[in-house]
Order: structure tokens, then C-alpha cells, then sequence
């Protein structure tokens, strides 16, 4: 996994960035733990993934990237309205994909 530069935290986590990136690499087991993810789809902007399903021996989890991590479900909606909306106020379309590629490329 790759884990966006700028990650993006529900408030709950943002104290505890760490821990919770290094318990995600270790496959350890976080409830309510949800990533928010660029899809391996080009074609779709965002994707939200409970933590859980990694822990499946057979979930691919080579090309994800995060862009963002949350406690809840709810609270990754919010990072997804949150980057959507940071993503409208620069650069007038909803390019979201583009937008965090391109923030990732900057040095």
C-alpha cells in the first residue's frame, strides 16, 4: 500500500496517524477502521474500504493507495466531502484522481 503524502485523517485519528498506518502494514485487526482509496478504476474518482477486508488472505493489497483514513464510515464520507470540496475550490472541476496525483508529485 501506498499512503498518500498529504493523508487525509477523520479528527478522531489525526493524533494517532502512526499507529494506525503501522497496524495497517502489520495486518492487524482496527473495527471501524475505513480507507478512503483511488480506485484501481480509472474511471471512478473515490472508493471507501473497511480495514477488515485486508486482513483476507487473499484481498490484493499491492497498488492501493490511501488518500485518506477514518474511524467510521461516516467520518470517511466526510473525507470524501472534504476532498472533493478542496479539490472544486482549486481547480473548478471535480478532477479528483488528477488532483491528488498531481499534489503527490509535487516536491
Amino acid at each position: 500500500m501506498e499512503y498518500y503524502k498529504y493523508l487525509y485523517l477523520s479528527e478522531k485519528l489525526e493524533k494517532k496517524k502512526g499507529r494506525v498506518v503501522d497496524r495497517l502494514e502489520r495486518g492487524k485487526f482496527q473495527p471501524g477502521i475505513h480507507l478512503v482509496l483511488l480506485p484501481r478504476n480509472e474511471r471512478n474518482q473515490l472508493e471507501i474500504l473497511n480495514a477488515a477486508y485486508l486482513l483476507q488472505p487473499d484481498y490484493p493489497k499491492a497498488g492501493l493507495f490511501v488518500a485518506g483514513i477514518a474511524d467510521s464510515y461516516e467520518n470517511a464520507l466526510e473525507i470524501v466531502e472534504k476532498i472533493s470540496q478542496e479539490v472544486y475550490d482549486n481547480t473548478g472541476n471535480m478532477n479528483i484522481r488528477s488532483y491528488i496525483l498531481r499534489k503527490e508529485q509535487e516536491g
